[in-house]
């Protein structure tokens, strides 16, 4: 198979596109597995070779192999977004991935925190006075206070954060920038945070860049440097569960909901292109259903003479 068209499109996605160094290895992996079965099974062909009977032979062996349905979701996706680069820049005639269809499934609904076990994380951080301790508060307060994804936050620059206006300056997927507002909880612990900890700390490491977050030696924190830090805050907590910063957008879009928020307020504040992908947040919390069902619906309870007395008759 044409390796120069493989490079051609990693160039493409990386360039043009925009996406990271994680996701163009992640289109790689897909590709050259695809490319890996077809040569273990009759032999190397062609990009433009592949027909739909290859195709079904690979879902065939990726069904086989028993991954879920998200592995193989992504796996069709990689080759599909590839053939379609081939075929739009005349490098093939047909994409033999556009009419692969997978049987869908009931969304897995996102992991949140209740508010007992977000009182738990919080008093734990602040329980902590060392000087990474502050950090470590400003990184928990922004994480929940503003839904931001991970990437996001490791990306924060000073110059992004006003604090009069107490917005932020997010860049997303795509490079699409949005503004997000954030509280006093997180202004307190960002300033607290940038004069106790983020400023003697990079000048006792010689540092002098603008990120927001930084690491124990003064250099830009990096996305697994913020799951450890969460993780590190379980572990000193009565918690069990570990930790993903995820959880917390997953936290903030679920109480912004709950306290009566629009989807598509909460579609706009975490940057979601499409207003479905936002909708799952509509259905997290059954203690909220549970809720509104008893104070909405008339039936849900048994307070009046009447329902008594039916009851009584059955």
């Amino acid at each position: 198979m044409e390796t120069d068209y493989l490079t051609l499109f990693l160039k493409y996605i990386r360039v043009e596109r925009q996406y990271s160094e994680e996701t163009a290895a992640a289109y790689r992996e897909d590709i050259q597995a695809f490319n890996d079965f077809l040569t273990a099974n009759g032999g190397a062909k062609a990009y433009t070779e592949v027909d739909r009977l290859d195709v079904n032979v690979y879902l065939s062996h990726l069904y086989d192999r028993h991954l879920t349905r998200n592995s193989i979701a992504r796996k069709v996706s990689s080759l599909r977004s590839f053939y379609n680069f081939l075929v739009k820049n005349d490098l093939a005639k047909l994409n033999p991935f556009v009419y692969v269809q997978l049987k869908k499934h009931a969304a897995r609904l996102p992991r949140f925190f209740y508010q007992k076990e977000l009182d738990v994380l919080f008093q734990t951080v602040y329980a902590d006075d060392s000087v990474m301790g502050a950090r470590n508060a400003a990184l928990l307060e922004v994480l929940y206070g503003t839904g931001i994804r991970l990437s996001e936050c490791v990306d924060l620059q000073l110059a992004d954060v006003d604090y009069d206006l107490k917005m932020m300056l997010i860049r997303g997927k795509g490079d699409k920038e949005r503004y997000v507002p954030f509280g006093r909880y997180a202004a307190t612990a960002l300033q607290h945070y940038e004069t106790v900890c983020r400023q003697p700390v990079m000048a006792k490491y010689g540092q002098t860049h603008q990120t927001v977050f930084i690491n124990r030696h003064g250099g830009p924190i990096t996305g697994g440097g913020i799951e450890y830090v969460l993780n590190q805050i379980v572990k000193k907590s009565s918690l069990t569960a570990d930790i993903h910063p995820h959880m917390l957008r997953h936290t903030f879009a679920t109480q912004m909901l709950n306290n009566g928020a629009d989807l598509r307020t909460v579609q706009e504040l975490l940057g979601h292109t499409s207003l479905s992908t936002t909708q799952i947040y509509a259905h997290v919390t059954k203690e909220h259903l549970q809720q509104d069902y008893r104070q909405f619906f008339p039936r849900a309870t048994r307070e009046s003479t009447k329902e008594t007395e039916h009851d009584n008759e059955i």
